[in-house]
């Protein structure tokens, strides 16, 4: 038998789409033959992920997993929410979840080429799903955070399972204060950043491009007022800084009272535990947040399956 070389194994890969050792396993069967190996491939149900790979995945979990002072949050998608009540769906979840929190990782294609077990990656894993579960399914994005001292706490909203759902949230404290403490707070803080929605941490953080885009607004309707320019442009930046205090997680008030910002509540937990606490960063992921959802017509789809 030839040697399967590793640029055939990646050109059978990418013409079916499926995991590095069932392509492997379809070369040494077929003698190295690269057009046997897709046919051997798909008749065992394992080429079909590259045809639903084009189908838009808007729907899956939120991951999160936590450990200490360091957590992560994935978001892994598929093409409908049925998928997200699957169990091999769900204990792939869980396994990314902990393969990306101890890579600390940032990157969707760093947990991708990760070993996930028996001699899988994580794309190996994932491939298969695709095969198995029928439908399209992606890594869409990763976020990690740690702290020197205190706890990485998470939160999320409308749980799937234990670690997973619709929304996942992360709150990274430095402190000294003790465990409990910690936790108590970040789940509170969680559970605002999961309702408030804030776009960064702080006002200096604020993305450029969407502050300038709010100052067009505000100066389109300033400028309906008849006013005086110089009047107008006054308007404008008070109205861009109203909307860099309202969408700025320090700035914001505690959902809980509707008045306290959260850097205020952050100094009166510090204050009471003895010891300064600073909130040091945060993630919220919302699933399918951002992503153009197909719209489909159903009846037309049932249709033509059944070839009327």
């Amino acid at each position: 038998m030839s040697a399967i070389t590793a640029s055939a194994v990646k050109e059978l890969r990418e013409l079916s789409g499926a995991g590095m050792m069932d392509a492997k396993k379809a070369l040494e069967e077929t003698n190295g033959d690269i057009e046997a190996a897709v046919d051997l491939l798909r008749a065992k149900g394992l080429a079909t992920a590259a045809k639903k790979s084009s189908r838009t995945a808007a729907e899956g979990l939120v991951g999160v997993a936590v450990e200490g002072t360091k957590g992560t949050a994935i978001e892994v998608n598929s093409q409908t929410d049925f998928v997200a009540k699957n169990e091999q769906f769900q204990e792939f979840v869980a396994a990314v979840s902990q393969v990306a929190l101890g890579l600390a990782a940032n990157d969707a294609d760093a947990v991708l080429a990760a070993p996930y077990g028996a001699g899988e990656t994580v794309q190996d894993r994932l491939t298969n799903n695709i095969a198995t579960i029928g439908e399209n399914q992606v890594i869409r994005r990763v976020k990690s955070l740690s702290v020197s001292n205190g706890r990485v706490v998470s939160y999320v909203h409308n749980a799937a399972a234990p670690g997973m759902g619709g929304i996942g949230v992360l709150v990274a404290l430095e402190s000294q204060a003790d465990a409990a403490t910690l936790d108590g707070l970040g789940k509170q803080l969680a559970m605002h950043i999961a309702a408030a929605f804030p776009l960064s941490l702080d006002e200096t953080g604020l993305d450029a491009e969407t502050l300038e885009r709010e100052r067009g607004i505000a100066r389109e309707k300033a400028s309906e007022s008849g006013k005086p320019d110089d009047i107008v442009e006054k308007m404008v930046e008070g109205a861009v800084k109203k909307f860099a205090k309202e969408n700025a997680l320090l700035s914001q008030p505690f959902v809980m009272d509707g008045k306290t910002p959260i850097s205020d509540v952050v100094a009166a937990a510090g204050k009471e535990a003895g010891t300064p606490i600073v909130l040091k960063d945060y993630v919220r992921f919302q699933l399918g947040e951002g992503i153009e959802k197909e719209v489909s017509d159903f009846a037309a789809e049932v249709a033509a399956a059944v070839g009327a």
